[in-house]
């Protein structure tokens, strides 16, 4: 596990690296914002249509080989990147051309390294093990972001793509010495899969899904909460830089925080031991009030109160959200499910922030953040009161035998 987060590590920044100087690429060659926008599109639309195929895969297949081979790829499209660069051979449709085969590759390699993660833990640290995972992706973010300045100023933009291409290989090499822990679930492969039958089929992964209550609630609870929340790069920024007119500063000291308190949360989320959907919509509801609170903060110092806390709730309900999410269904769909979220997380993350930009439009700022923080508290309330009714309402009180005895004792043990 200390191999797999070294490794994890490495990657989140060389894949930050490459991201940030990405935009950066693109707007010199284009010159235009919205072409920029629209090589992330274009890198995140495969997951659209591609994740359940990608999770029916790792399902079928060792993970393993599917997290080296995965690996390696992206680490050959990262090399070919970096040689069109040096070469002044990039023009736009090449680089969206890579940025879809990129897309492509990462609709296997999410849930095959995810997975493959929580191999290497007992199934009762799984939560610990995705609490490390998520400190290691902020904290690989923070130097990845922090390191592709450097390389470009010293090295150039070629280079930024070489380093992401040789932290996917340092990842490929470290995968066949990983060794899964004493009491971890098992993880399927190929005789898996077979011995499972229809249930290798991407259909039986979607009916899984949907015939889950939770992890409906938890589509849900997650779906709201990124739309109308959570988006604090653009809504933080218009506030800190328009009302509270902070400028660009103010709001790099308000990044700061926020990336502190998710790695706070990740610590905090990684001591959870029985994660439940009802723990991740009251951390969301918390930090929906919090963020409707930020809303109204009269002064920049007041904002910086109500941000760090804002991050440790949304950390530690993202890390209590994933592991249900990868604990709950039966190894031989896991892959699967966690394809069909990835799909369902993709109209997230494509249509949130137009929506969550339009509503900025119409309410400002404030209102933004004030209105989003009232519908995700009020959903999930409603929510919570719908299935509390439900609860009272499925209790069916037992007769009563002659003599005073209950009916139905052995039920009723079982039951309790």
């Amino acid at each position: 596990m200390r191999w797999w987060s070294v490794a994890n590590f490495v990657s989140n920044a060389g894949t930050w690296m490459q991201l940030t100087v990405q935009n950066l690429l693109v707007l010199q060659i284009t010159g235009s914002a919205a072409a920029t926008g629209l090589s992330m599109s274009v890198q995140a639309g495969p997951a659209l249509f591609m994740s359940l195929l990608g999770g029916a895969a790792v399902d079928r297949w060792s993970r393993k080989l599917t997290a080296a081979v995965s690996q390696t790829l992206l680490g050959a499209v990262a090399f070919v990147t970096a040689v069109l660069v040096a070469l002044d051979r990039l023009d736009m449709t090449s680089l969206l051309v890579l940025a879809a085969v990129t897309g492509t590759i990462a609709t296997v390699d999410g849930p095959a390294c995810a997975l493959l993660g929580n191999d290497l833990v007992p199934a009762e640290d799984v939560p610990s093990a995705i609490g490390i995972g998520s400190m290691v992706h902020s904290a690989g973010r923070l130097v990845g972001t922090a390191l592709a300045g450097v390389t470009v100023g010293f090295l150039g933009t070629a280079a930024a793509y070489a380093a992401n291409g040789l932290s996917f290989l340092f990842v490929a090499a470290v995968v066949p010495f990983l060794r899964p822990a004493p009491g971890a679930g098992p993880a399927p492969g190929p005789e898996v899969a077979a011995a499972a039958g229809p249930a290798t089929t991407v259909r039986e992964g979607l009916r899984f899904f949907a015939g889950r209550p939770r992890l409906v609630a938890l589509a849900g609870i997650t779906g709201i909460s990124a739309v109308f929340g959570r988006n604090y790069g653009l809504t933080l920024a218009v506030l800190v830089t328009g009302p509270l007119a902070g400028g660009a500063g103010a709001f790099g000291t308000v990044s700061a925080v926020l990336a502190v308190g998710g790695i706070l949360g990740a610590f905090l989320g990684a001591r959870l031991r029985r994660p439940s959907v009802r723990l991740v919509g009251a951390l969301a509801a918390a930090g929906a009030l919090l963020q409707l609170a930020a809303g109204l903060s009269p002064s920049v110092a007041v904002l910086l109160v109500l941000v760090l806390p804002m991050a440790v709730v949304e950390s530690v309900s993202d890390t209590a959200g994933t592991s249900v999410l990868q604990t709950d269904p039966p190894p031989h769909l896991r892959g699967r499910v966690l394809g069909a979220w990835s799909s369902i997380g993709t109209v997230w993350s494509l249509g949130g922030p137009p929506a969550l930009g339009l509503l900025m439009e119409l309410a400002g700022a404030r209102g933004a953040l004030v209105t989003g923080g009232l519908l995700v508290a009020g959903a999930i309330g409603a929510g919570f009161l719908v299935r509390g009714r439900r609860s009272v309402e499925a209790v069916v009180l037992p007769t009563t035998k002659p003599g005073g005895e209950p009916a139905g004792r052995e039920k009723l043990s079982t039951a309790a």
